[in-house]
């Protein structure tokens, strides 16, 4: 398959200090990752909060400038793009934010929010092709004519993020990073709009990058999925493969922890790990999970950072006890 995006070595620290201190220090949001994103697939980055997920996906944007690191988009590197090359690549990406409510802006119409992106990349001239296309896309994701004079604030949260959706891929994108689109919002509404987000990537041959922390909806949605922990991947498979066979300590925990219809038929033991996420500005020596890991070996895991390598099929994974 062909590649349409590809993550090499990316870093990023941000600067901070303590509220009582002046000394700066370094917040390690994402430390040396790599992977790629076939063209028509969608892949899943999941992990707890913390773990890096949001900055990685808009480090792949450049909506973020990485510390270290390269990106490249159908074999384009975007770090050496100017501002003017840079406009142009963005026509042929897309963004979901988390919260839909704070990422519409609201004194802007819904027709104004969905104009804006051609207004900017100069897409369309005339004033009715763009309302013509405006109306289409609306459509598409369930909305009417009769929404396009209203404001924000007039829709529910499933309907902010159908304008949200609409917004991302009026420019007939490639490729869109899906910020936690769904967890903002209620169960039943939540569904929709994966199904929704389903229905376009085959309509419009779309790639993803989904985030999320819910391992349910990456089961449903994606093709593959990456495991983040404390700015790393720690495991990549596809989604078959790592549902059927987890391999990472960190994985497993979290799978056990994922609600289930029927908790009596649940079928996995629950997982319980010690402590919480450690702090991104001094993170673990050796293998960042292994202060809270239930199958550490010893001094290695402690002392030795453990590489992602191939473990067979197309599964991935970053932990000593495959490593020795």
């Amino acid at each position: 398959m062909d590649k349409l995006l590809e993550v090499q070595q990316l870093k990023k620290y941000f600067h901070t200090r303590g509220f009582f201190s002046t000394k700066k220090a370094l917040v390690h949001a994402v430390d040396g990752i790599s992977f790629s994103v076939n063209k028509g697939e969608t892949l899943g980055i999941v992990g707890e909060s913390g773990s890096g997920k949001t900055t990685l996906g808009r480090l792949v944007l450049r909506l973020v400038e990485p510390t270290e690191g390269e990106v490249f988009f159908s074999g384009i590197n975007i770090m050496n793009l100017n501002t003017k090359s840079l406009r142009k690549l963005r026509q042929r990406t897309g963004i979901v934010f988390q919260d839909p409510q704070a990422s519409l802006n609201p004194r802007m119409s819904i027709e104004e929010t969905l104009s804006r992106p051609l207004i900017i990349h100069k897409s369309l001239g005339g004033r009715k092709e763009q309302q013509k296309l405006i109306l289409s896309v609306l459509e598409r994701v369930g909305l009417g004519s009769e929404h396009l004079g209203r404001y924000p604030h007039e829709f529910s949260g499933g309907q902010q993020q159908r304008i949200s959706i609409a917004r991302a891929i009026i420019l007939n994108p490639e490729f869109s990073v899906l910020d936690e689109p769904t967890s903002a919002l209620d169960v039943s509404v939540q569904a929709k709009v994966l199904n929704l987000l389903v229905a376009l990537r085959k309509e419009f041959d779309l790639t993803y990058l989904f985030i999320s922390h819910d391992l349910t909806v990456i089961q449903h949605i994606c093709d593959r999925v990456a495991v983040m922990y404390l700015g790393e991947i720690v495991e990549l498979a596809t989604t078959k493969e790592l549902f059927e066979n987890m391999k990472h300590p960190y994985s497993k925990a979290l799978l056990s922890a994922a609600p289930v219809p029927d908790p009596k038929k649940r079928g996995r033991e629950r997982i319980l790990l010690a402590g919480e996420i450690p702090s991104p500005i001094n993170p673990p020596a050796g293998c960042r999970f292994h202060p809270r890991c239930p199958q550490k070996i010893g001094r290695i895991c402690e002392q030795k950072h453990p590489k992602l390598i191939n473990v067979g099929g197309e599964c991935m994974v970053a932990c000593h006890l495959y490593q020795r």
